[in-house]
């Protein structure tokens, strides 16, 4: 009898015990000032059909038995190919001008990762992450050799005006003519697959203005990004500097393997007491090994959105 009750119970819920539940795609934007009086009804559109696309980029690969590194690579660089974001083509310009971008990915079954920083030609800044992960013997490569890395690996590569939109050099302009340092948004993607594997990645152009070389958390393993199948994936955007000094990404991780705290209450505490107790403003997604999504800000928005095996997706950009 002992048999046939085990027998049944496999057949019943082996697939969730085993880790064979429904996928699981959550993305991000970017959080900062985003309103409706500052993001009007006709952009908001072109933002909810472009995260729109990148969630069912990522469903297209996990529904074809994809995993989930691949399906992370093919939101972000949906994302990236955009100019409504802050990554990729329409990156931000630092204080000399130019485009220097960062980005980042993990693997949550066996800890690998990859980033590059300061790159200035990749078109796709998250392949060739990805590309330091699989096909060098390290974690993060930056400037100028990164860019030779990833053109020797075969990598699309752009010269500088691709990235910049008309949009982003009369905003850089106005903000030389002042001094001004402005913080723009971060795109993401965690992922959970069918198979119970977990991803994170992280791409940015970083802030506009910002001193020639600073590199941000979100090529950062730890800070800006980080997944552990054994608790969650994690993408985050804000301001660096702060989730850099408090290792956001990780400490997401440690709170929910070290001090049991489900997702969203790890997610609450980081964001909404840890960081807003010393002025650091962002957010951050994340999925679960059960496949909870949080995604927690204390900015007035972050565009993002999620998508879960035969459901529609869901966008949003207010709080």
């Amino acid at each position: 009898m002992r048999n046939l009750f085990w027998m049944v119970l496999f057949f019943c819920f082996g697939s969730t015990l085993y880790g064979q539940g429904n996928y699981v795609v959550v993305i991000h934007g970017g959080a900062g000032n985003i309103t409706p009086s500052n993001v009007p009804e006709a952009k908001w559109k072109l933002y909810q059909a472009k995260l729109t696309e990148a969630l069912y980029k990522a469903d297209s690969v996990l529904k074809n038995g994809g995993v989930a590194i691949d399906a992370v690579v093919a939101a972000i660089t949906c994302l990236e190919d955009s100019p409504l974001f802050n990554a990729g083509k329409g990156s931000v310009l630092n204080a000399k001008g130019q485009v220097e971008m960062d980005a980042s990915i993990m693997n949550g079954e066996n800890l690998n990762a990859g980033a590059v920083a300061g790159v200035h030609h990749v078109k796709n800044p998250i392949l060739a992450a990805k590309a330091v992960m699989e096909n060098s013997p390290h974690v993060l490569l930056s400037c100028q050799g990164a860019d030779e890395f990833a053109a020797a690996q075969g990598l699309i590569m752009k010269d500088s005006a691709y990235f910049v939109t008309a949009s982003r050099y009369d905003r850089y302009l106005k903000l030389k003519e002042r001094n001004r340092l402005k913080k723009y948004g971060t795109v993401g993607c965690v992922v959970l697959d069918k198979q119970g594997r977990m991803a994170a990645g992280t791409s940015t152009g970083g802030m506009m203005m910002k001193s020639y070389g600073r590199i941000g958390d979100s090529p950062l393993i730890g800070a800006g990004t980080y997944a552990d199948d054994q608790t969650c994936a994690v993408s985050c955007t804000g301001h660096g500097e702060y989730f850099i000094r408090y290792a956001v990404a990780y400490d997401m991780t440690a709170l929910m393997k070290y001090k049991g705290l489900p997702l969203q209450k790890a997610a609450d505490f980081i964001i909404n007491e840890k960081l807003e107790s010393v002025g650091g403003k962002g957010g951050l997604i994340a999925v679960d090994k059960q496949g909870n999504v949080t995604m927690t800000f204390n900015t007035q928005g972050m565009f993002r959105g999620k998508l879960i095996e035969g459901q529609k997706p869901v966008v949003a950009a207010y709080k």
